[in-house]
């Protein structure tokens, strides 16, 4: 049934081994999803009760400067171990730090329950980091994975498939790992179930290794691939990255998109926390948001929304999600309310995770193994951590206008800055999305290696 419904959507497979290959990466990846959207209300309510919504700008920073001695490390991990058990090791160590995390916010001392905000509360900002971490390693360790071992007119059909399993646990893992469905006072015990939900992500991925067939498990090949093989070292991935073009032009436009989205998000969460100030209450309007964001995401999927790249090319399908934010940014300036973000922000991130990102990560399938571990590595790790920190940059010049001038006339002159600056970073994003469209097209009609 399975493959029957998948095969009308998305086109015929080539079979049923490449269904359960898909089938299973997308119950791994809808895990993933899950468990992370399940942690991202309650990673901004707990910040916010332990240390206060207006520090999360500082905290974006803070994450950037953790993150890199993680990527260093993950690369030092993929250069030794095969990219298997590099999951299985990180997700299983995530798990354990989740219930290390769960028993200090027990504690009525440390914890939850002790509700004075302060910058000194250095619990709080460690799960921030953390959540953070999570994020960016392990969502960019699976569709690296995934990347390496599927060919080009495969992923067109699973990738799709995939991102569907995704949403779906976009909308079961807020909607049931709440604080108020289960009847807990505080978030905590939601921290310790998702750490178990951890570790079956890498039961799953043995599982899959066992059970999917060897011959499944390639991916693109060309006949210059060797060329592009270079000796062990992590540094090589940056120095891709900064050297190649293609790569550079991916990394953009993930950047892009994130410091605009990172100004709206905080839009969010300020208007959330300033209506809701109670942690268990903030999580859980930000946990119907993250609802919303799968719920819209599924239907665009389901929809057939990844058709827009079958029929109408790489091009369309990268150019979408510019335009749909250029709307956002002016909606947002024309009606700055607590409603017209939330919907806003359910929709850029809805396409976002519908099309944007299994478009993007069918960039890297032409690509050499240092561009999909390594280089892919850096620009999600570190260059979405970057983008976040910019974007962040941003938003503490909005707590400055406001407090020198009144929060009306601040909010104005903050809207009016950021929605002229975030629409000339679309306009870029416009043509680095045509420029790398061109030489992915190119790339696979030759069947060769980018870089």
């Amino acid at each position: 049934m399975l493959s029957r419904i998948a095969s009308k959507m998305w086109g015929k497979f080539d079979s049923k081994d490449e269904v359960k290959k898909f089938a299973m990466l997308g119950i791994i990846f809808g895990l993933v999803i899950g468990t992370y959207w399940a942690f991202r209300p309650i990673k901004d309510s707990i910040f916010a009760a332990m240390v206060g919504i207006d520090y999360q700008p500082w905290a974006k920073w803070l994450s950037l400067s953790i993150i890199v001695p993680l990527v260093i490390i993950y690369g030092k991990l993929i250069d030794t171990f095969p990219r298997h058990k590099v999951f299985y090791a990180i997700t299983t160590l995530y798990g354990v730090i989740a219930l290390i995390f769960a028993y200090f916010f027990m504690d009525p001392v440390y914890g939850l329950t002790n509700t004075v905000e302060s910058p000194t509360r250095i619990l709080g900002w460690l799960w921030y980091v953390y959540v953070e971490s999570f994020g960016s390693l392990i969502v960019a360790l699976f569709w690296a994975f995934t990347a390496d071992i599927t060919k080009p007119e495969a992923a067109k059909r699973g990738f799709p498939l995939i991102a569907l399993f995704g949403q779906t646990g976009n909308i079961v893992g807020p909607l049931l790992l709440t604080a108020d469905k289960l009847g807990f006072a505080t978030s905590a015990p939601i921290v310790a179930i998702a750490g178990v939900f951890m570790m079956l992500m890498a039961v799953l991925m043995w599982v899959f290794m066992h059970v999917v067939p060897a011959s499944e498990l390639v991916g693109f090949e060309s006949a210059d691939q060797k060329e592009h093989e270079s000796e062990p070292g992590f540094f090589e991935g940056l120095k891709l990255l900064i050297s190649q073009s293609y790569l550079m032009g991916i990394f953009l436009v993930i950047s892009i998109y994130e410091v605009i989205i990172t100004i709206l998000d905080f839009q969010l969460k300020a208007m959330v926390k300033a209506a809701y100030p109670a942690e268990k209450d903030m999580a859980t309007v930000l946990a119907n948001y993250a609802v919303w964001v799968g719920i819209v995401a599924t239907i665009c999927v389901l929809l057939g929304i990844n058709n827009i790249q079958r029929y109408l090319g790489m091009t369309w399908s990268l150019i979408s999600l510019p335009i749909l934010i250029a709307v956002a940014v002016v909606s947002l300036w024309a009606s700055p309310t607590l409603s017209v973000v939330f919907w806003i922000m359910v929709l850029s991130k809805a396409v976002n995770y519908a099309l944007n990102q299994p478009t993007l990560k069918q960039l890297y399938i032409p690509t050499s193994k240092d561009a999909k571990y390594k280089s892919q590595a850096w620009m999600e790790m570190f260059g979405s951590r970057g983008s976040k920190a910019a974007g962040s940059a941003v938003n503490m010049f909005r707590g400055t206008l406001i407090g020198r001038h009144g929060k009306i006339l601040g909010l104005g002159m903050f809207l009016n800055m950021s929605t002229g600056v975030s629409l000339l970073m679309i306009v870029v994003w416009l043509f680095i999305a045509l420029f790398v469209a061109r030489k992915y097209t190119r790339a696979i009609e030759t069947n060769k290696i980018i870089c």
